[in-house]
Formats: structure tokens, sequence, C-alpha cells
């Protein structure tokens, strides 16, 4: 494990090396204070100009890179509305499209205006947006999935400035849960409607999906969808509060040479089409997957792996969009990539929602100050006694036995048969130096 994430400062970024070459050029135009969180939010636009690709997952299934699903989350004035300047560099070439369909879509409202009542009213035009405004409703939003899907699977990527505007979409707070599981699934979402005016269809959905807001929305907004899967799904990219220091962060201009340069990588996503199998990076995440049961052992904490199986999904994801932009070649430096999204991803869950994240007696929060190494605060040479006493200041059960098999099994101690005691393994002591 190379991060820690039981830290109150997020993981640091490794360097953008060989094969994100893209994502470089992307984070020139930012201020270098959000070029770290605005990373995790850039995937799910690029994995919208991709369809009709699949990459097989090392549990054997294809996934498409639809269904990501990403949170951005500041302080108000935290410099959150430059994720939309990125979004609109990388979809210029959506607002084209959508220009020309809404044109058919007015034009057509008006022939239906100027009809009397006992007129026949001209048919719909079939239209389909590839980035539809942020205000729409979920008759609109089934009815433009139907569309996209006749298109031949084309993902439709939506931009939402506030977390608050998702209930529109997915036709009430209540309904979050099931549609935001099914965006991530590819799963159908349906409607049955009685009459001709309503909106009937069970199209796949293919969306990707960005949201901006602040800690206090965030957490009344998922507040009661911790545990059934939405929250999970959701990758999440946290900046914390920045010090008062007076200056005002400079953005790029994006000028035409930029803008022409983004086309170029922005190509290769449009022109990928098949089934490929990207071994390096299944073996790193066969690998991560370790290291996350590894951690969850290590704070005792069912919740954290729960979470991290979402989190390996959701990087793995973007480590098929960038193997695509790099003319179908696995680097080094996008696997250090691909790892860092999965504990970052982790650690703003942890940061956001911990003392809300509750489980019995083994959530998160009553480790109280998130995700915490309990072999860390023991000793070298220890005892059970000394564990147990831990277990209960940390209002965990007392159950110092099976922990203690655990990390033993894991190679994290060795227990002495002459004294009963507990010592960690050198090669626990010297993990990540």
């Amino acid at each position: 494990m190379n991060y820690d994430i039981t830290l109150s400062t997020a993981p640091t970024m490794p360097r953008l090396g060989n094969g994100t070459e893209l994502l470089k050029l992307l984070l020139t135009q930012v201020s270098k204070d959000m070029r770290q969180p605005l990373v995790p939010m850039i995937f799910p636009v690029l994995g919208a100009h991709m369809s009709g690709a699949e990459f097989q997952y090392p549990d054997l299934t294809f996934k498409e890179p639809c269904g990501m699903m990403a949170n951005l989350v500041a302080e108000s004035g935290g410099n959150k509305g430059q994720l939309s300047n990125l979004v609109e560099a990388l979809c210029r070439k959506f607002r084209t499209h959508d220009e020309t369909e809404l044109q058919k879509l007015i034009e057509w409202q008006k022939q239906v205006k100027s009809k009397s009542a006992n007129k026949e009213k001209p048919v719909r035009p079939e239209v389909a947006f590839w980035f539809p405004p942020a205000d729409v409703t979920n008759a609109a939003f089934i009815q433009n999935a139907m569309a996209c899907e006749n298109l031949g699977g084309r993902t439709q990527y939506l931009n939402l400035p506030e977390v608050e505007m998702a209930d529109r979409i997915c036709g009430g707070h209540k309904q979050i849960s099931q549609m935001m599981r099914n965006i991530y699934d590819r799963q159908r979402s349906g409607a049955l409607r009685a009459t001709a005016d309503g909106v009937t269809g069970n199209p796949l959905l293919r969306v990707n999906l960005t949201i901006s807001s602040t800690p206090f929305s965030s957490r009344k907004f998922y507040k009661y969808d911790l545990f059934n899967g939405t929250f999970g799904r959701m990758v999440f990219s946290y900046k914390a509060r920045t010090a008062r220091d007076g200056r005002i962060p400079r953005q790029g201009r994006y000028d035409e040479t930029f803008l022409n340069h983004v086309d170029e990588y922005l190509v290769r996503l449009d022109i990928c089409k098949g089934r490929f199998i990207i071994r390096q990076l299944n073996r790193l995440v066969d690998r991560l997957a370790g290291d996350m049961a590894t951690l969850a052992d290590l704070a005792d904490d069912d919740v954290l792996w729960d979470i991290s199986k979402r989190a390996l999904v959701s990087a793995w994801k973007c480590g098929c969009i960038m193997w695509v932009l790099n003319n179908q070649t696995w680097t080094h430096a996008m696997g250090e990539l691909v790892e860092w999204l999965v504990y970052h991803d982790i650690w703003s869950k942890v940061q956001i929602f911990e003392d809300l994240i509750k489980e019995g007696d083994r959530g998160i929060a009553e480790n109280k100050g998130g995700v915490k190494n309990m072999l860390d605060d023991l000793p070298d040479t220890f005892n059970e006694a000394q564990l147990e006493a831990l277990r209960v200041s940390m209002d965990k059960p007392k159950d110092a036995k099976h922990q203690l098999r655990v990390w033993v099994n894991r190679g994290f101690i060795t227990r002495s048969n002459q004294t009963g005691l507990f010592t960690k393994t050198q090669d626990y002591l010297n993990r990540g130096k």
C-alpha cells in the first residue's frame, strides 16, 4: 500500500508520466489548487466519447466505459466552477450536435402550437441529446435514453452544478438510489404510462455523470443512501478547505491551439470499437483488491471493504480510457494513477462522511477520526489484552482473538509460543519504505 488514507491530508497524486499526456494538457488550464481534485472528474466526460467498446474486467465480465459517476466536493467558493470550463472544452462536439437536435425540437413545438385543437398534430421528431441540459425532467431523461439507444448505444453525459439537480432527473429524491444504481450497472430503467401523452419505454441506461457540491449539501443528499449501494457507486473527489492566502487562482485561456490539441486525443476515443482485454491493468486491479482487503483487516472495517470494491471498478474504467488515449498501450505511469484514484476516492468518502457511516459497531465512524490502522497504534511487541483495550476505546466489539488470527495469517505479526506475545513482522514494519 503506497498511500495512507488515515491522514487528514489527501493522498498525493503521482507525477503524470508517459501515457497521461491528455490529462497533463487539460490540467494546464486549471489553477494549481484544483489540479488534483479535478483529475477524477475528467474521466466520466472522456468516457462519454466512447461507444461500441467493451473491456474485460478481472471477473471475466465485459464492461463499457459508461455508468461513470463522480462528485466534486469543496466548500462554497472553492473553485468548483473550473470543472464546467473543462467540460465545455471536452464537449464542443456534443454541443454542436445538440444544437441541431434542439432546432428540430423547437421547430416541432412551434408547429404543434400553431395547430388548432381539432387539427392533427405533427409527430415528434426523433432527437437524441449527447450532452443534455442540467435541468431535465425524468420523463425527458428516459426519452433521451431511448433515442441514444436507437443511435447504436450512445452514452449521454450530464454535468450537474448542484447535487440537488439529480432529484429532478431521477423523478424525486426517493428514486435517487434506484436510478443511480441503474446508471452505474448499465441496467434498464423503463416507464409504462397509460396515455399517449406519457413516455413509455425501457431503455438501457448509458449515462456518465459529474456533480459538484459542498460538503454540507453532499452529506444532506447522500445521508440515507450510504448503505444501499448508491454511495459506493459514486466516485468522490474532495478538496479540503485551503488557507486564506489572499491570492486569486489563475486559469487557462482555452485557446484554439489548446482545443485542437485536445481534439486529436478525443478522436482516439471516438473510433475505438470492439472488445478488449488489458492484461496489465487487470493484474494491477487484482493486486489492489488484495491491498483493499489488507487495509480493511488492519482497520477491522467491513464498510471500508465494501466501498473499496466499486472504487476498484471505477478506477479500472479510468485505466481503460487512458489505455485507449495512449494508442492502446499500457504504461507504468498509468498504473500509478489508477492506484491513486482508488485511494483518493476512499479517502474522500471518509473525509466527508466519516461520522455518518455506521454499521452497528463496525462502521468507519466508530474509529473516532476516520479509518484507523489499529496495528500502528500498538507497540512492536504487544499482548492480546492491549489489543482488546484498544478495541474497547474505539467502541468495537470484544473480538481481539479473531483479529489476531487474521493478522497472523496475513503475515503482519507472529506469535511467540513461549511468552504468548505478538510481534510485528519485519515485512510489515518495512511496508511503504
